[in-house]
């Protein structure tokens, strides 16, 4: 069985990330969509608040699981049996941060590799950070997110950030 592990903050989760997930569903028998925390970052919405939106957003895919873990992803895929890691690569400064984090996962375990996927071409500027700033400036984000999130999206952001 070939498995992968799509990791991300999916703070929140994006028609980018869904594009991936969709993506990564039609070439993998199982997919983990892995919610995993960056120390370095601060986040909007709770773990559980994210998994609930990524399983609402999926539940058409039927090889995907929705998942959290503190630990590393490396630690993780290995947990599962996974033997490929997927990231989203949308421009320069993203290909800077994913070249250094592949680097160092294949020194820790030369047996799970990465694989990366680009996005769609409406999707290529996407980010969760754009998506809360175009909701905090009153603007329409329905392009942006799964149709299914959007009003919970738009109400969580607006109640969190007054």
């Amino acid at each position: 069985m070939k498995i992968a592990v799509y990791p991300g903050s999916f703070d929140p989760i994006s028609n980018g990330h869904l594009d991936i997930i969709e993506r990564t569903s039609k070439v993998f028998d199982k997919v983990y969509v892995l919610i995993s925390v960056n120390p370095n970052k601060e986040y909007m919405f709770s773990v559980k608040e994210k998994e609930e939106m990524i399983k609402k957003a999926t539940k058409h895919i039927k090889n995907v699981e929705v998942e959290a873990y503190d630990g590393l992803v490396l630690d993780y895929a290995k947990l599962k049996g996974a033997s490929v890691i997927i990231r989203g690569l949308r421009n320069f400064i993203d290909y800077q941060d994913e070249i250094t984090l592949f680097q160092f996962n294949r020194s820790i375990d030369e047996n799970i590799d990465t694989f990366v996927l680009f996005p769609s071409a409406n999707n290529l500027f996407l980010s969760s950070s754009s998506i809360k700033q175009l909701v905090k400036l009153n603007a329409d984000i329905s392009n942006y997110v799964p149709k299914c999130l959007k009003d919970e999206i738009e109400t969580k952001i607006k109640e969190r950030t007054k």
